[in-house]
């Protein structure tokens, strides 16, 4: 029977999931962009673009706050990843530990 800690994990592992996702989605289309195999002219990818970079913002900004300036390479995603992956295996351990 799933405790209230095992359920948690799960809940959190879906949103990670989802975020991960997310990152790859803006990443492709951005990489489309970038090397004009898609115009920016396509209206449908350019929403999607728009709302994905919406709906990350909020995770992503304190992180590039943080984050040294890169030039053109934005690591933010990938530090929320892995921290969340780190998030994910603590968890996990404390949820086995009890």
């Amino acid at each position: 029977m799933p405790t209230l800690i095992d359920t948690l994990i799960q809940i959190i592992s879906l949103l990670v999931n989802v975020f991960v996702m997310l990152v790859i989605v803006q990443f492709v289309i951005g990489l489309l962009f970038a090397f004009n195999v898609v115009n920016n002219s396509n209206q449908f990818l350019m929403q999607i673009y728009d709302s994905v970079n919406r709906l990350m913002d909020p995770v992503l900004r304190p992180v590039r706050n943080i984050m040294p300036q890169t030039g053109a390479l934005d690591l933010s995603p990938l530090v929320v990843i892995v921290v969340a992956q780190i998030l994910l295996i603590v968890l996990n351990s404390i949820s086995q530990s009890l």
